[in-house]
């Protein structure tokens, strides 16, 4: 049967709760932490107006969370209130957490963020990875996520999942990199590379960065369509709140959409690709700069400083990017188009010539172009924080991982 086109909830462990009693529990327990977590403190009748179950039931859903270590009292509601003071209730600042890393072309990342949305361990090594077998790569990956797994369990937290961030094609088994162009891998089976003691899941960077800005961006609508780049370039759509994924979950390669059919060969076999005129890498050999480590900040510094030459490289991969946008924006109609990673440093002097190209080559309305206020965070944030959701969609997971 071919899957589904369409991952209509992004957030969760991905299987579907069974329409049994016990399904039904785990769905009000899920209910409960969802109520807590998005209000930051609520007390058990306040939970109950809110997800139109009785406060006997809510207490009892409430008693079995706090007994897991999900959620914990603060003690009674501010006064002022009419009647009986309730307790608050928040989700605990202890007990699981999401372990989020990121391996980046010239750098890896990990980070440990509790139920609360908080980062509370966070180890980063700087240098290329393109050169480096990917076993390599994973074996320095797990060394950094034993660090900040150790960190995060002096303050009372234990990992309830691994998400890692490549920039590359992920298989729908959620562990395999088919390709990654940038770090020439090829049928990279990530979950056998890395540590086993912890539930792993593997996605592609920018779908990553795409639900952090759905889970932490200011007012960021359900339909929006989500550009990042370093060297490369991805995008991910997302759809009335989940990832528009594709057949085999390649949706979103931006960067390898044609914008000069006779330009220069990109690793991915094509030629004339975006990447090869937005990229970091393709702006620095435009504007006559060598690269080195803060690329974007080098960018960025000779843009504010007046040096024609970096600005007029920006402003060409502004109307590339504007170009490439145009076919998904006519394709797509999204709400919005979120410029996150090295884009959202550099978008005071990418936007004018990207929004002059989209404008008058979209069909429709012009699609407004917003900047992420994530910037390059994105796709770690959003690996940790789907570990966290995967924890609020299914709370009763807790007893079978720990």
């Amino acid at each position: 049967m071919t899957a589904p086109l369409h991952e209509a909830r992004p957030s969760g462990s991905g299987r579907a709760l069974p329409d049994t009693q016990q399904g039904m529990r785990r769905r009000n327990l899920a209910r409960v932490m969802h109520a807590v977590s998005a209000e930051g403190s609520l007390s058990r009748a306040a939970v109950a107006s809110r997800i139109g179950l009785t406060r006997a039931a809510v207490s009892t859903l409430v008693d079995e969370l706090i007994r897991w270590g999900l959620l914990e009292e603060l003690g009674p509601e501010r006064p002022g209130r009419v009647g009986r003071p309730g307790s608050a209730l928040a989700v605990s600042g202890r007990g699981p957490a999401g372990i989020g890393a990121e391996i980046g072309v010239d750098h890896l990342a990990v980070c440990a963020v509790d139920l609360r949305g908080t980062v509370r361990a966070r180890a980063v090594r700087r240098g290329g990875n393109r050169d480096r077998a990917p076993e390599a790569v994973a074996a320095e990956l797990g060394q950094l996520a034993r660090r900040v797994v150790a960190e995060a369990q002096r303050e009372e937290l234990w990992p309830a999942g691994l998400a890692v961030a490549v920039p590359g094609l992920v298989a729908r088994d959620g562990r395999t990199v088919v390709r990654a162009p940038n770090l020439d891998w090829h049928d990279t089976d990530i979950g056998a590379l890395l540590p086993g003691e912890w539930p792993l899941t593997v996605d592609n960077e920018a779908n990553y960065g795409a639900l952090a800005e759905l889970w932490l961006g200011e007012d960021t609508p359900h339909d929006f369509l989500h550009v990042s780049a370093e060297i490369g370039i991805g995008a991910a759509v997302v759809v009335d709140g989940g990832l528009l994924r594709g057949t085999r979950g390649f949706a979103g390669e931006l960067g390898h959409i044609p914008v000069r059919p006779d330009g220069p060969p990109c690793p991915c076999g094509g030629r004339g690709c975006l990447e090869q005129y937005a990229g970091e890498e393709a702006v620095l050999r435009a504007a006559g700069l060598e690269p080195r480590e803060d690329r974007v900040g080098l960018l960025a510094g000779r843009a504010e400083d007046g040096d024609e030459r970096v600005r007029a490289a920006l402003r060409d991969a502004g109307a590339a990017l504007g170009i490439a946008l145009t076919g998904a924006v006519n394709l797509l109609d999204p709400e919005t188009v979120v410029l996150g990673g090295a884009l959202a440093s550099l978008s005071p002097w990418l936007l004018p010539s990207l929004e002059a190209e989209l404008t008058g080559r979209t069909a429709g309305p012009a699609c407004p172009v917003a900047v992420s206020r994530l910037g390059p965070e994105g796709p770690l944030l959003g690996a940790a924080h789907s570990v966290v959701r995967s924890v609020l969609d299914d709370p009763a997971v807790v007893t079978e991982r720990s």
